[in-house]
């Protein structure tokens, strides 16, 4: 059982590890005009900004700066953190 709870743990934080990286992609295509016109960028625009849109509805940007993004990451870090501990209870419960 336990070795179930790790290989789920270890999937989940990769795929919040991958969804971290394909933000900061995000996040750094934005800043380049030539590449709203991609595929890659329609591609995280479709995965990114759901998640984004949503810290965007709190968090205006402030002189033309938007820090939703980086509040997002925060959130997510958080997000990963509070995972690794419930695993950790489970886990130590066992």
């Amino acid at each position: 059982m336990i070795q179930l709870l790790q290989v789920v743990y270890n999937i989940i934080m990769q795929l919040i590890r991958i969804y971290e990286i394909a933000l900061l992609v995000y996040f750094f295509m934005s800043w380049i005009p030539n590449a709203r016109g991609s595929s890659l960028w329609d591609f995280l625009v479709r995965i990114c900004e759901p998640y984004v849109g949503f810290f965007r509805r709190f968090l205006p940007p402030i002189g033309g700066i938007s820090f939703a993004g980086i509040l997002a990451i925060l959130v997510l870090g958080l997000i990963r953190a509070g995972i690794g501990s419930i695993f950790s209870f489970l886990i130590n419960l066992i």
